[in-house]
């Protein structure tokens, strides 16, 4: 299936004299669901003013990322201490999800019939761990339609700046086996084409793309931001380009 990225449309607002740019998604925009991808201006500010600026008066959830397939639902973000997972799930009305990056994936689900929604933060580990494949089951298991959930990739790495050695992209090739993996490292000519001893780029936007058509979402129900955040200096903080722990906020809200 073609693996197409595009245009999120750009909008800003301003917290006294500092002006917040942020990303969105066509798909998720068509559907009437708030949500945004924001810059690295985002980083400086207390959620709670976004909230409040964006005229959102719910519940925010966050959470301790830590490269895992664990999902939880918002409800349980409500405590004194955060909790340790890398998905969020709306459980509640009037709930904020948000998910912070910084190179990783910001993938924002929603189911546009029952308005259940979802963000997950997802890199190469993410991929191996299937944060997508566990994410989907849930929505399934909900009573969620293929047909109903919608997708969106946001502002991530992309393959030309993610590289990584071979012996790594063959353990990522044996976590992720399925047909359409091989498919993927066929067209890629990935193992043919790279000497041992030389970094090799892989496209984690693509690949993520793949796991969720192996869940079948269809092709048409799901964005692809064409933002890149190592390449995007004055816009995004990249782990890769500066070994930086300041990261940018994405949200969904239900």
């Amino acid at each position: 299936m073609a693996y197409n990225q595009k245009y999120f449309q750009e909008n800003e607002f301003a917290i006294k004299d500092k002006h917040l740019k942020y990303y969105l998604s066509p798909i998720l925009v068509k559907n009437n669901f708030k949500h945004g991808f924001f810059t690295r201006t985002s980083s400086e500010i207390k959620l709670s003013l976004l909230s409040k600026y964006l005229n959102i008066n719910n519940t925010n959830c966050v959470l301790n990322q830590i490269h895992s397939n664990k999902i939880v639902f918002g409800s349980k973000t409500q405590k004194n201490s955060r909790v340790d997972a890398d998905g969020l799930l709306s459980d509640e009305n009037n709930q904020t999800l948000w998910i912070y990056t910084a190179d990783c994936m910001p993938i924002l689900f929603a189911d546009k019939r029952k308005r259940y929604v979802a963000a997950i933060h997802c890199g190469r580990m993410g991929l191996e761990n299937k944060i997508i494949k566990n994410l989907i089951k849930i929505f399934y298991d909900k009573g969620s339609s293929k047909a109903d959930i919608i997708v969106a990739i946001g502002p991530s790495i992309s393959k030309k700046y993610y590289l990584i050695d071979n012996k790594t992209l063959q353990n990522f090739y044996r976590r992720t086996a399925h047909k359409n993996t091989i498919t993927y490292f066929e067209d890629e000519r990935i193992f043919l084409k790279f000497e041992k001893s030389e970094l090799i780029p892989l496209n984690l936007k693509k690949y993520a793309h793949i796991q969720l058509l192996n869940e079948n979402i269809p092709n048409t129900n799901i964005d692809i931001s064409n933002l890149c955040t190592y390449e995007s200096n004055y816009d995004f903080y990249s782990w890769r380009r500066s070994k930086t722990f300041s990261r940018q906020w994405n949200f969904i809200s239900s």
